[in-house]
């Protein structure tokens, strides 16, 4: 059944705009109900079908700022990122740059992802993988514009995953919606901003965890640097727990392809595997611990949909 606040169909772009609220359905499942538990979805896969979930309330904010300017961002070969900012492009009318982690990959057939941002009229740009890591640094920056010929003043630079001040505000009105409605709040991450964003909007007596979808534990940091740019300083209460990355970004497992497999059979939501499956699994393997309180609400934001 539907809960809360949002409509329940896709979005449509409207005056350069998708609306950003989703719906929020409840699942009746026994690894959870089991456990004194309920647990609801929070389907921002349902807000748009090329402008998904996160990856659009993090660039809704940038979008305005950029005011009609070209947008230049960065991301890997799968990155969910780089399709959605083409898709705006597209939908808005605006020019987009893609800068793609991996120069390998310059020679090579794109994949359906990348196909799909050159389909939506972004012009992609490979760089070596060391060249990468320093891409916020000013000169490796400059070298990058300049080589796409996107070194003019008025363009846009938006980081990796679209996750900066800007965007972190924008997903404060996620928590928002959510207010009352859950007492734990979850959500899959990557770069960090929905959670940093999420944890804002949320009452005093909620928290939102996050289940990093990337190995290496270094998002303490980013989500706290994150509030402290946002915000001034840190907002709500969040924590994250490490154990359910499968390997580290783009990585996933024949268990969590089975899992996922499982879920749609039992619910008929799709699930995406690279974020949300792992978000989801890690809330199975959490109740079974019992890591949550009986009568705990659960929610489970659905930033994404399987792309084909």
């Amino acid at each position: 059944m539907g809960t809360g606040r949002g409509g329940g169909g896709e979005g449509k772009v409207e005056n350069g705009l998708v609306p950003l609220s989703s719906p929020l359905q409840e699942v009746v499942d026994p690894r959870f109900s089991r456990h004194h538990l309920r647990l609801l979805l929070k389907r921002d896969d349902l807000i748009h079908p090329d402008l998904i979930g996160n990856k659009w309330r993090k660039l809704v904010p940038n979008l305005d700022a950029a005011a009609g300017r070209p947008v230049l961002t960065f991301g890997g070969a799968y990155s969910n990122h780089l399709r959605a900012t083409a898709a705006a492009g597209r939908l808005l009318g605006l020019s987009t740059f893609g800068v793609v982690r991996g120069h390998e990959l310059a020679g090579r057939p794109l994949n359906s992802s990348l196909a799909h941002c050159t389909a939506n009229g972004m012009r992609l740009h490979f760089v070596e993988r060391a060249v990468y890591r320093r891409k916020a640094e000013a000169g490796v920056l400059g070298v990058i514009r300049a080589e796409i010929g996107a070194d003019a003043e008025d363009v846009f630079v938006v980081p990796e995953g679209g996750s900066n001040s800007l965007a972190v505000r924008g997903c404060r009105a996620l928590g928002e919606e959510l207010r009352g409605l859950a007492d734990v709040v979850a959500v899959a991450c990557g770069t960090g901003g929905t959670l940093a964003g999420l944890a804002a909007g949320l009452a005093p007596d909620q928290r939102a965890l996050g289940i990093p979808v990337l190995k290496g534990g270094f998002l303490d940091t980013e989500i706290r640097a994150l509030q402290d740019d946002a915000f001034g300083g840190p907002r709500g209460s969040w924590s994250l727990d490490h154990r359910f990355h499968f390997g580290g970004y783009a990585r996933t497992t024949p268990e969590l392809h089975a899992f996922a497999d499982d879920f749609e059979a039992r619910h008929g939501v799709p699930v995406e595997r690279l974020y949300v499956a792992k978000m989801l699994y890690g809330l199975v393997a959490l109740a079974e611990e019992g890591a949550f309180a009986p009568g705990t609400t659960l929610a489970a934001v659905v930033t994404g949909r399987p792309f084909p």
